[in-house]
C-alpha cells in the first residue's frame, strides 16, 4: 500500500535549526528526530518506506506568505512524484486575496494554519475571509488544533468554524485537538467536512486511547501524518500498526484519505 506522510514542516535549510527549536521550545518537547529540512525528510522517507509526503510552511507574520509559498513550490517542483504542497496564509495580511491566488497560481493544493503559533483565534475574521477563499476553491485546510494552554484553536471554535463553512474541508492536526483529544472527538467526530490527522498523538496517548478516538471519528476520516521533524516516521508507523487495524483500514489511513481530500491519484 501507498504510505504518505500528510503533515510534515520544511523551510529553507538556513532558518531549519532556528525554526526547528522554536517549535520545540513552545510545545515543551525536549528534542526532535530531525530538523525540518528536505534532505532530512527525504531521508527519512527512504529509511521507513513512505511514499509521499505533504510538506507545509507556517506564515508567523502578514508578510511571509508568498516567500515562504514560492520556497515551498520551488521544493514541490523538484520532487513532483514526493511533496504534495501545502502553502501558507496569515489572517493579518491586508492582502490575503492577493496572496490566496498566489498560492492558487504556484500550484500549492491547500492551506496550512496555525492559530496558536500565528496568535490568533481560529474564527477571527481573517481567518474567515481565508475559509471562505478556500470553501470557494475547493482547497482543504489542515489547520492545527487544539491547546489546554490557550483558546486559540480549542473544540468549540473549531466546531463554529464548521458549522459557518459547511463547504470547506478541514483536516483538524493532532486527532482534532492537541492535548484536548476528548472534548474534540465528542463535539467534533460528526462533521461531513472534518478529517484528522494522527501527528504528534501517540507521544501522549496510549494505544487504548488512540485507536478508541480513531474508531469515532471513522477510518475513512483519519490521516496518517508525523509532524516531521518532531518524530520518526518509522515509529509513527508502528503506533499506527499497533493498533489492529485491518488492511483496508489501514489503506484508508495511510494513504486513501489525503488522496481522497486532495482528489488527487
Amino acid at each position: 500500500m501507498e504510505i504518505i506522510d500528510a503533515h510534515c514542516h520544511v523551510v529553507p535549510d538556513k532558518i531549519a535549526e532556528l525554526a526547528t527549536a522554536n517549535t520545540l521550545k513552545f510545545y515543551d518537547i525536549p528534542h526532535s528526530a530531525h530538523i525540518c529540512t528536505v534532505s532530512g525528510l527525504l531521508k527519512q522517507c527512504e529509511e521507513s518506506g513512505v511514499n509521499r509526503c505533504v510538506v507545509s510552511v507556517v506564515a508567523t507574520n502578514p508578510r511571509q506568505p508568498q516567500k515562504l509559498n514560492d520556497f515551498l513550490s520551488e521544493e514541490v517542483n523538484i520532487y513532483p512524484h514526493k511533496f504534495l504542497g501545502f502553502g501558507s496564509l496569515h489572517p493579518a495580511s491586508t492582502e490575503i486575496h492577493e496572496d490566496f491566488k498566489h498560492l492558487k497560481d504556484v500550484g500549492l493544493l491547500g492551506v496550512k494554519l496555525h492559530p496558536d503559533i500565528q496568535g490568533y483565534k481560529a474564527d477571527c475574521h481573517g481567518y474567515k475571509e481565508i475559509y471562505s477563499l478556500c470553501s470557494e476553491a475547493g482547497l482543504p485546510v489542515l489547520m492545527h488544533t487544539g491547546d489546554s494552554r490557550y483558546d486559540n484553536s480549542n473544540p468549540e471554535r473549531i466546531e463554529k468554524i464548521l458549522k459557518e463553512f459547511p463547504d470547506l474541508t478541514v483536516i483538524g492536526a493532532h486527532l482534532g485537538g492537541w492535548s484536548l483529544w476528548n472534548e474534540a472527538v465528542q463535539r467534533l467526530y460528526k462533521y461531513d467536512n472534518f478529517y484528522v490527522d494522527t501527528c504528534s498523538s501517540f507521544y501522549m496517548l496510549s494505544h487504548t486511547d488512540a485507536k478508541r478516538i480513531i474508531n469515532k471519528y471513522g477510518t475513512d476520516k483519519v490521516i496518517f501524518g508525523t509532524d516531521y521533524p518532531l518524530w520518526k516516521q518509522k515509529d509513527e508507523l508502528e503506533h499506527i500498526y499497533a493498533l489492529g487495524f485491518n488492511d483496508t483500514e489501514l489503506e484508508n489511513i495511510l494513504g486513501k484519505n489525503i488522496l481522497r481530500v486532495l482528489n488527487a491519484k
